[in-house]
């Protein structure tokens, strides 16, 4: 399963319950798995990866807000979901590679999750953003990576580019594919090789082929943390309750 390390203690310490399987969703469907080429393109400074405890764990990415200091990721990175809380300690290595943050360590703070998620593990709101600043430094986030822009309501099949951190790799994993719906606020996408630390990891169309920057429509999660099967992943619908948290943490600036 594409859960962070503290969702699977969330699991075993306090019983949080598991999202059932939504309608119409098969992996192996033709819709999951069509059109779908693994690429290796270079690291996209705007992706990267989260650690805890000296560890990766899952996958974030910077978009494009006032403060020019936001992160989206999957809400299970960020919170244990029913009855849990927010993790603490949490660093992002924007274009981490091969054991180097070319940009440095960014501490993560200001999570927020929608209500949904953090009272009922949600899977159709497993989608969360948060704050990333670094210390000795006047620079934002955005003004050293760059940034995707939010896109939310705006459907289902597309052609993306997937990416994200596997826990057993020290770069990321990329894919391109074409994502279709799985249930009412469920995408899916046929792409290989996205395992356990991927959580987090964005859905972006159109990418400039110079930056890799382009439009985020969704990260890993949702159904089952991200899906059971390393070769499709799963993303909560982005709609309005993702574009009002969005809107919360843009008007900090």
């Amino acid at each position: 399963m594409r859960r962070a390390l503290l969702l699977v203690l969330c699991v075993v310490l306090t019983g949080c319950s598991a999202a059932s399987e939504p309608a119409e969703t098969e992996p192996g469907d033709t819709a999951a798995t069509v059109a779908v080429t693994p690429a290796t393109p270079r690291t996209n400074p705007a992706i990267g990866a989260l650690f805890l405890e000296g560890s990766h764990f899952c996958t974030a990415s910077v978009v494009h807000s006032g403060p020019g200091d936001l992160l989206l990721t999957a809400a299970h990175c960020l919170h244990d979901g029913e009855g849990g809380e927010y993790a603490t300690g949490i660093t992002f290595a924007p274009g981490y590679h091969d054991g180097v943050a070319p940009y440095g360590y960014w501490d993560v703070s200001e999570p927020q999750v929608p209500d949904g998620w953090a009272s009922s593990s949600d899977p159709d709101l497993d989608v969360g953003f948060a704050t990333a600043h670094q210390a000795g430094t006047t620079k934002t986030l955005e003004s050293v990576t760059g940034a995707n822009t939010l896109l939310t309501g705006g459907g289902f099949e597309h052609t993306i580019t997937l990416s994200g951190y596997p826990d057993e790799r020290e770069a990321p994993v990329v894919c391109h594919g074409v994502s279709a719906q799985a249930d009412t606020y469920q995408m899916r996408v046929g792409c290989p090789g996205f395992t356990t630390g991927t959580s987090g990891g964005p859905w972006v169309v159109d990418p400039d082929p110079a930056t890799g920057l382009g439009t985020v429509l969704g990260v890993i999660g949702g159904y089952l943390y991200g899906g059971d099967d390393p070769d499709t992943s799963y993303s909560s619908y982005f709609d309005t309750d993702v574009a009002t948290l969005y809107r919360k943490m843009d008007a900090r600036g």
